[in-house]
């Protein structure tokens, strides 16, 4: 059985030290070589988020480039995996901002509309979010502090935590009982 040899590690091996050398050279020459390695692999894991061939081949040239900077930065084991991360990585980042960036088609006569709907809606709005700020007053400190980072400033339970000091299960029970307290203060007042 001494014929058969074990090319995982002679690869990992190989690929150690063209991450050494161009760590230490900066020559996009040995990233090339070492990139070039696993590009199709790079483009496989981008066509199965964005299940498109030119973007998946825009984001292969983008991870490139991000390489460039990241590697020069970054202590990498085993490069095959860590490419995978970023790989992966880089695809969720442009398919969140892709999302963001959904644009709604409005019909041609929307904006001409005679009636001034806009100014109710404004105004209706207006005094959900002036009964929503001092429904929020009302909340204990606790679960003011934890409904406002989770809700309005998109923090996780564990930024939360880390921000406040707090339990990750008392942040939880601040978040659902402000909720349920908010929710109640603006269904009684909102009659008013």
């Amino acid at each position: 059985m001494k014929f058969i040899k074990n090319t995982v590690k002679s690869e990992e091996k190989d690929d150690l030290s063209l991450v050494v050398a161009y760590q230490k050279s900066g020559d996009l020459e040995v990233l090339g070589e070492l990139y070039n390695k696993y590009m199709h692999l790079v483009y496989g894991v981008c066509f199965s988020y964005f299940k498109d061939e030119e973007q998946s081949k825009d984001a292969v040239m983008q991870i490139f480039e991000e390489l460039i900077k990241k590697l020069r930065i970054h202590q990498v084991q085993n490069f095959k995996s860590w490419l995978h991360v970023l790989t992966r990585n880089h695809c969720l980042m442009a398919l969140r901002k892709s999302s963001k960036n959904l644009t709604v088609p409005l019909e041609d006569n929307f904006v001409e509309n005679d009636d001034f709907v806009h100014l109710a809606i404004d105004d209706t709005k207006e005094t959900q979010l002036t009964l929503m700020e001092k429904c929020m007053e009302s909340l204990s400190e606790e679960q003011r502090k934890s409904v406002d980072l989770f809700y309005l400033q998109e923090k996780c339970y564990k930024e939360v935590a880390d921000i406040t000091g707090y339990d990750m299960l008392k942040v939880k029970s601040y978040i659902q009982n402000g909720k349920r307290n908010l929710k109640i203060c603006i269904e009684k007042n909102s009659g008013q």
